[in-house]
């Protein structure tokens, strides 16, 4: 019986190979931002969405942004003041923690801020994350956004999603060819971690609660090798 061309074997040293170039490349490329760009600020992304993040890339054209490994990046700019690639680089460090990354630009500190201020994308909420608001189904029948609006700008949900709705728990029932409910049927409260099931039905109610945002945290100067603070500067 000849070999399975699916069989192949992978070989972990050829993994851990290609890991450690995209590490060394990623270090390589912070330092040399540092060298090319004015300023490097640390921001990070709520509710990380990548056609979202594309899209700023796509605006800061004329930037470097980076959203890698922490530990790396902050490796690259230094840790301590006997590392730091420039002077006073390393005291960013500290804000390289969890879902962040830097953005290298020529651009002026207060047209970043411009700019992502201006920056707020709704889309439908993710699995682990808390819910922003409650939402509740009312009695009766069905309507396509659940009662967002009133019934009469609204049209009654297609009986073709019946089933689907039983599917993730919702008692409803067919009633003339029109999804009823009984009783209101809560799909979250605020503050509840959502599951696949609750991000479902928000979705096919077209209830949108999850924001993509970046927030700046700080910002390092080329000029005056100086460290500012976002919060401490507005304060």
């Amino acid at each position: 019986m000849p070999k399975s061309k699916r069989a192949k074997v992978v070989h972990l040293t050829k993994v851990d190979k290609k890991g450690k170039e995209l590490t060394i490349k990623l270090f390589a490329n912070v330092r040399e931002c540092l060298d090319q760009y004015q300023h490097c600020f640390v921001f990070s992304v709520d509710n990380m969405r990548n056609t979202y993040l594309k899209d700023v890339r796509n605006e800061l054209s004329d930037s470097r942004l980076f959203f890698g490994k922490t530990k790396v990046m902050a490796k690259a700019i230094g840790t301590s003041p006997e590392d730091e690639y420039q002077p006073s680089t390393s005291l960013l460090s500290k804000y390289l923690v969890g879902d962040v990354g830097l953005l290298f630009t020529n651009r002026e500190p207060a047209a970043i801020e411009e700019y992502f201020s201006n920056i707020a994308k709704t889309d439908f909420a993710r699995a682990g994350t808390p819910a922003t608001r409650s939402f509740t189904v009312p009695a009766g029948i069905v309507y396509s956004l659940g009662g967002e609006i009133e019934a009469e700008q609204d049209v009654p949900m297609a009986h073709s999603l019946e089933p689907e709705l039983r599917k993730l728990n919702m008692p409803t029932s067919l009633t003339k060819g029109k999804i009823t409910l009984d009783n209101p049927y809560t799909v979250c409260k605020e503050g509840d971690v959502l599951d696949s099931r609750q991000t479902r039905l928000l979705k096919l109610f077209g209830v949108a609660t999850a924001e993509f945002k970046v927030n700046l945290l700080a910002y390092w100067s080329a000029a005056t090798n100086e460290v500012t603070e976002m919060d401490a500067r507005e304060e």
